[in-house]
């Protein structure tokens, strides 16, 4: 059998391209309708209720595919400066196109914010801060891409180690990945203090934002989540991925979602949850390789899923402008549904031309893989 890391011209995985989507979905639904009043009365408290994770689950999924799929893609003859030169031209000026209009957004409304949010904000180094008010500055969700820089730094040096694991091992070192994960909501828990209690946005006091920050925004805790990415894949590149199809993987997937709602919110929120997506990842991976039936390579889920890192990016700047400029105002059921859907249908344009506009051409010019033979990354 062939095997990803013996393969030259990796093959492309659009269920997993899909599937980006999907999670993207997931985050915009809990800022909508957090973040919003458009859906009122018991109606939106419930689906308040329903989604208040969902917006983690994406941002962990993302993770854990990031590893995967940068594992999957990996060349024997890349360099780590052409590698980081590849991935900054994907995130940067996306970023910096975002920062600018969530800057807008920040300056016309007043929006408390000192110099190390700005400087923190602009050159991802966010979540590296205990403080709400810097790790959720100017574009609020790019905190997430400050980890993703940050697994994006190591990866070089980090695929090579991991790389050394022999394959009859790989199951244990996932194996100890999960027990970490599961350390750092016990560690979290009842190492870090619980003072002062963190009562913003859906929380009730339970636990301090120092709490949270640990099991949900600090780098090196969610680098776990990429690490069982890396490892996924070469689980499934030697062929040591077990026969579970792409349905019930999603279902494992939807029941770890649901699981989490019932758990303390520290282990719901962060990659003790989020782990149950790792298996349609890699299901959906295999259902790539075996061209077996994907309702998420289908043509419109990999164009959205092609958009998503855009959509994600400028989801939460439409969201809270629409929300500021609306105001208080409550609307009946149907409309507030209306007004939800058109939103997300403005998002979804808005992230077809930033894709167009500025993923595209800068990819194609910048972010190809130039070929260096007799030199290695690793």
């Amino acid at each position: 059998m062939v095997t990803r890391e013996t393969d030259p011209a990796p093959s492309r995985l659009p269920s997993l391209t899909g599937l980006r989507f999907v999670a993207a979905l997931m985050v915009f639904a809990t800022h909508i309708l957090w973040y919003s009043q458009l859906i009122p009365g018991n109606t939106g408290a419930e689906l308040r209720d329903a989604f208040n994770l969902s917006g983690s689950y994406g941002v962990g999924f993302f993770f854990i595919l990031s590893g995967f799929i940068l594992t999957w893609t990996a060349r024997a003859d890349d360099t780590a400066l052409s590698f980081w030169r590849r991935r900054l031209v994907k995130i940067g000026p996306m970023h910096l196109v975002t920062f600018a209009l969530a800057a807008v957004f920040v300056v016309s409304t007043d929006r408390p914010t000192r110099a190390v949010d700005w400087i923190a904000s602009l050159t991802l180094q966010q979540a590296w801060f205990p403080d709400i008010g810097t790790v959720s500055a100017v574009n609020g969700i790019s905190w997430s891409l400050s980890c993703e820089f940050f697994f994006y730094l190591s990866f070089p040096a980090l695929l090579p180690v991991l790389r050394r694991i022999r394959e009859k091992w790989l199951w244990s070192a996932v194996t100890a990945v999960l027990v970490l994960v599961a350390g750092v909501f016990l560690i979290a828990t009842y190492a870090v203090t619980d003072q002062p209690r963190f009562l913003a946005f859906a929380f009730d006091g339970k636990f301090s934002f120092t709490q949270m920050w640990f099991v949900y925004f600090f780098p090196p805790v969610r680098a776990l989540e990429f690490v069982l990415g890396i490892l996924l894949a070469r689980i499934v590149a030697a062929g040591r991925w077990p026969r579970i199809s792409l349905a019930p993987a999603f279902g494992l997937a939807v029941a770890g979602y649901v699981l989490a709602l019932y758990e303390p919110y520290l282990a719901g929120t962060a990659g003790l949850a989020t782990v149950w997506t790792a298996p349609l990842i890699a299901a959906a991976a295999v259902a790539d390789q075996r061209h077996t039936p994907s309702v998420f390579r289908k043509r419109t889920m990999v164009l959205l899923g092609e958009i998503s890192f855009a959509f994600y990016m400028v989801h939460w700047i439409l969201i809270v402008t629409a929300a500021k400029l609306l105001g208080p105002d409550t609307f009946s059921l149907t409309t507030g549904a209306l007004l939800a859907l058109g939103l997300l249908l403005l998002t979804v344009g808005c992230s077809w031309l930033l894709y167009r506009g500025v993923e595209i051409p800068l990819v194609r010019r910048f972010g190809r893989h130039q070929r260096t033979e007799g030199r290695s990354n690793r």
